[in-house]
């Protein structure tokens, strides 16, 4: 699993027929009580989270896209196919938010991340225009260190040489190897192009018959 994913026949791909909202939590004992496997997404604000979860659900508004970052205030949790869940979970690293806030997101997230017993993997959005920042990487090795399942996603590849994001992946990678002795799956995705879609409804569909 060292190396970034583009095409691979194995996985056998998830077809998304429908998605529905569930139910929208403002604390972990609001989740809902399901047994459900759950893939969680999760990413700085204004990394294109929401959007990235239209794309593969292939329902535009599913989740609600905003031009002002840290809008979602929740978890929000999207039954699919009556099968598995999809969760919207508030994006980290947002200045503007009130500390009170901020603290408050922070246990609501590590809550579920550490305690949900039905998450099967926690997709993070990185924006693939950058080289590694502090808030991505802090986040990623705590997931590393509560041994919390993870997948890298790499977002607006469109805005962005391939070669020049594909280096900003490799940079994270090598930042990874610090407290980190393997390398999880990552993906180069676009909201323009579909790029990435088919992978990580690849990788979803073969966690799902390991369930």
């Amino acid at each position: 699993m060292d190396r970034l994913l583009q095409d691979v026949d194995f996985y056998i791909t998830v077809k998304i027929q429908s998605a529905i909202f569930e139910r929208g939590a403002v604390s972990f004992d609001g989740c809902p009580d399901s047994k459900l496997p759950e893939f969680a997404f999760i990413g700085r604000s204004n990394v294109g989270k929401s959007s990235l979860i239209n794309l593969l659900s292939g329902i535009d508004g599913l989740a609600r896209v905003s031009g002002s970052p840290g809008r979602t205030r929740e978890i929000n949790f999207f039954t699919v196919n009556e099968q598995w869940s999809l969760v919207d979970l508030p994006g980290y690293g947002y200045a503007k938010v009130s500390k009170v806030d901020r603290i408050r997101f922070q246990k609501f997230i590590s809550d579920y991340l550490i305690e949900r017993e039905n998450l099967v993997c926690a997709f993070v959005l990185i924006d693939s225009r950058h080289p590694p920042q502090g808030v991505d990487l802090e986040f990623v090795e705590w997931l590393v260190a509560g041994e919390v399942p993870f997948e890298l996603i790499f977002t607006k590849a469109d805005k962005n040489k391939e070669s020049a994001a594909k280096k900003n992946i490799a940079l994270f990678r090598e930042a990874m190897r610090k407290w980190s002795e393997g390398e999880p799956r990552a993906y180069l995705s676009s909201i323009k192009t579909g790029e990435g879609k088919k992978e990580i409804l690849r990788s979803i569909g073969e966690m799902l018959q390991m369930a």
